[in-house]
C-alpha cells in the first residue's frame, strides 16, 4: 500500500478587505475577508494525476480546494500554477479550518459563502483524469489577522489498477461501486455513498489486459457481478464485472483486477461486422423478418435459419400466424401525396396492375417521387426504419435495408482477413448461403468451395451445433425460404432464397432490385415484379 499525500504549508500574506457587488457566493462590505495562500511543496505540481508508482498527487492551474469553518463553507481556493490562493468569508475564531480537495469535480450545488452547509460530487467520470479525494483540519486554529496556516492533506480514496480485455475503443464503465462523495460542513466529514448504478468510467483503450487506473471511494468487498455490470461507454459491448476486494483509504491496489468485456449487446443483431461500402459497416439482424398481422406485430426470426414456408399462403388482413414474404416497400407506411402507392400493407397481395405508368402493381413509392427507392425521402417504406421491431429494440428507425449496390458490395467486391466472403451451404437441413463477417478468420471453421456462385447447397453440411460457432464468430446465414406469388407459394421454399433490396430499377415502374440464390446459381437482379412476396434481412449501422 502507498499513501496519497500532500503536504499543504500555508505562508501569511497581509489581511485584505474587498468590496464587491453582492453575488451569490460573494462577500457584503461587512463581510472579514481573508486572502490565504497555500504552497505546494511536492514534484512541481504541473497535472492533476496520480502517479502510479509513488502514489503522489500533482496540482495544475485552476485547481481548487474548498474550506469551512464553523460550519459553514466559507470559500475556496485556487491553484494559480505556483500555489493555492484565495478569499475566505468570516471564518470562525480559535477554531481549525477544514480542508476539502474534491478531485477537480465541480460539487452539484450551488456553493455560498457563510450559508451552504452540505456539498457533494460524483466521480463516475475518468476517462481523463484521477479525480483523487483528500481533506485536513488546519494544524493552528483560525486567528484573526493571522493569514499562516498549515495541514497536512489525507488521501480518503484508493487507487485501483483494472486490466480490461475488450475490442471496444469507448470508455469502459463497471457499476455497483460508490462514487458519491457528500461533504458535511456542519460535522467536518466526508461520506462515500452510490450514485444510481454506481458507475465509475475507466479511459477508453481496447485490446487484451489494457491497463486502466481508477480511483475507488472505501466500500464493502462485492461479489462478481452480472452480465451486464461491465459495458462499453458506446453501448456496443457488454461483460461482467470481477469481484472487488475491500476497499479502504489510501489503498493501493497496484496488481490489476482483470475482467473482458466482449459481448456484443446490440440487440437482434449478429456479432459480425460487414462493410457494405469503402466507409460504412453493418450488423445483421439474427434472422429473417416476420410479420403477424393480427397483432400487427414485427420481429425477427428466432434462429438464422427459420423460415415460414408455405403457411404463407394464408396472409391476410387478420391471419394470426406469421408470414416473411412481403411484396416491395410494404412496411405499412403510405404517403398522402403519392397517389400511386396503394399496396403498402404488409399483407399485400394485388397481383395486377391498375393501369398507372408511374407504379403499376401499386407496391413502394411510385418513380415520380423525389426517391424511388426504399431510401431518402422514401425511407419509411422501408420495414425497418418505418417499423419497431419487438425482439430487435423496439424503436422505429433501428435498421434498414440495403440497396442494390450494397447487396452486391458485400458478396462480390469487399475485402476481408480471411478472404472468403461467403459460401453456399445447408446448415440444420436447411439450405442457403452463408455470409462470413469481415474479420473470419479461417481457424474457426473450415468451409469448402468458397466465393463458388455455381457450387450446390450440399458443399458444406453444419449441423446445429457446428453453426453455433460460426454464428458466435459473427457468419450470417440467408435460408432458401422461396417467394410468395400472391397466396401462392410454388413450392419453392427450400429451394431458392429471393431477398429484397431497398433499390428499384430506375424508370421502371413494375420492377425493383432482388438478390437470388439457388443450388446453382447466385446473383442479384435488378428485374422482377415488385408484388412477389420475397425475403427480407434487414441490418443496423454501425456508428
Amino acid at each position: 500500500m502507498k499513501k496519497i499525500s500532500m503536504i499543504l504549508m500555508a505562508f501569511a500574506l497581509a489581511m485584505m478587505m474587498s468590496q464587491c457587488k453582492k453575488n451569490e457566493g460573494q462577500p457584503t462590505s461587512n463581510d472579514e475577508v481573508v486572502t490565504i495562500t497555500l504552497d505546494v511543496k511536492q514534484n512541481n505540481g504541473s497535472k492533476v494525476v496520480v502517479n502510479p508508482n509513488t502514489g503522489t498527487v500533482d496540482f495544475e492551474t485552476g485547481d481548487k480546494i474548498y474550506v469551512g469553518s464553523g460550519g459553514k463553507y466559507v470559500g475556496f481556493l485556487t491553484h494559480n500554477g505556483t500555489n493555492f490562493s484565495g478569499n475566505i468569508t468570516n471564518p470562525t475564531e480559535n477554531q481549525p479550518l477544514q480542508f476539502y480537495f474534491l478531485g477537480n469535480v465541480t460539487p452539484q450545488e450551488t456553493l455560498s459563502a457563510g450559508t451552504t452547509e452540505e456539498c457533494s460530487v460524483i466521480i463516475s467520470d475518468q476517462t481523463e483524469h484521477l479525480p483523487v479525494i483528500s481533506c485536513a483540519a488546519s494544524n493552528e486554529n483560525y486567528v484573526s489577522g493571522v493569514t499562516a496556516y498549515s495541514a497536512h492533506l489525507l488521501n480518503k480514496c484508493a487507487l485501483v489498477k483494472f486490466n480490461v480485455t475488450t475490442p471496444s475503443n469507448a470508455a469502459i464503465c463497471i457499476t455497483g461501486m460508490k462514487n458519491k462523495v457528500t461533504v458535511d460542513f456542519t460535522q467536518n466529514t466526508m461520506t462515500p455513498s452510490q450514485d444510481g448504478d454506481g458507475v465509475i468510467m475507466l479511459p477508453a483503450g481496447s485490446g487484451e489486459n489494457v491497463e486502466k487506473w481508477a480511483i475507488l471511494l472505501p466500500q464493502e468487498a462485492l461479489e462478481e457481478g452480472e452480465e451486464g455490470t461491465a459495458y462499453s461507454e458506446d453501448g456496443n459491448y457488454t461483460g461482467v464485472r470481477s469481484a472487488i476486494p475491500i476497499i479502504s483509504e489510501n489503498d493501493f491496489l497496484g496488481d490489476g483486477i482483470a475482467f473482458s468485456i466482449n459481448a456484443f449487446i446490440i440487440e437482434g443483431a449478429v456479432n459480425g461486422l460487414f462493410s457494405v461500402s469503402e466507409t460504412k459497416q453493418v450488423y445483421f439482424s439474427q434472422g429473417n423478418l416476420q410479420y403477424q398481422a393480427s397483432t400487427n406485430t414485427w420481429k425477427f426470426a428466432e434462429y438464422q435459419y427459420d423460415y415460414i414456408g408455405d403457411a404463407n399462403q394464408n396472409i391476410s388482413q387478420t391471419y394470426s400466424g406469421w408470414i416473411d414474404l412481403f411484396g416491395w416497400g410494404t412496411s405499412g407506411y403510405h404517403n398522402p401525396n403519392d397517389q400511386h402507392n396503394l399496396n403498402y400493407h404488409p399483407w399485400s397481395i394485388a397481383t395486377s396492375g391498375y393501369g398507372s405508368t408511374l407504379n403499376y402493381y401499386g407496391y413502394g413509392p411510385s418513380i415520380n417521387m423525389p426517391s424511388p427507392s426504399l431510401t431518402g425521402s422514401s425511407a419509411n417504406y422501408d420495414w425497418g426504419v418505418y417499423n419497431s421491431i419487438c425482439n430487435a429494440g423496439n424503436t422505429a428507425n433501428q435498421w434498414r435495408t440495403l440497396t442494390y449496390g450494397e447487396w452486391n458490395y458485400v458478396f462480390f467486391n469487399r475485402t476481408t482477413v480471411s478472404g472468403i466472403r461467403y459460401a453456399k451451404a445447408k446448415v440444420s437441413n436447411v439450405n442457403g448461403v452463408i455470409l462470413l463477417p469481415d474479420n473470419w478468420s479461417n481457424n474457426t471453421f473450415e468451409l469448402n468451395n468458397t466465393n463458388n456462385i455455381e457450387i450446390g447447397y450440399g458443399s458444406n453440411n453444419l449441423t446445429a451445433s457446428q453453426w453455433t460457432t460460426l454464428e458466435n464468430a459473427g457468419a450470417v446465414f440467408l435460408p432458401a425460404a422461396g417467394y410468395r406469388n400472391g397466396t401462392t407459394t410454388g413450392n419453392t421454399a427450400g429451394v431458392g432464397g429471393y431477398y429484397w433490396t431497398a433499390s428499384t430499377t430506375y424508370g421502371n415502374y413494375t420492377a425493383a432490385c432482388y438478390l437470388y440464390f439457388s443450388d446453382s446459381y447466385f446473383y442479384i437482379n435488378d428485374n422482377w415484379a415488385r408484388y412477389f412476396g420475397f425475403s427480407v434481412r434487414l441490418v443496423s449501422n454501425m456508428e
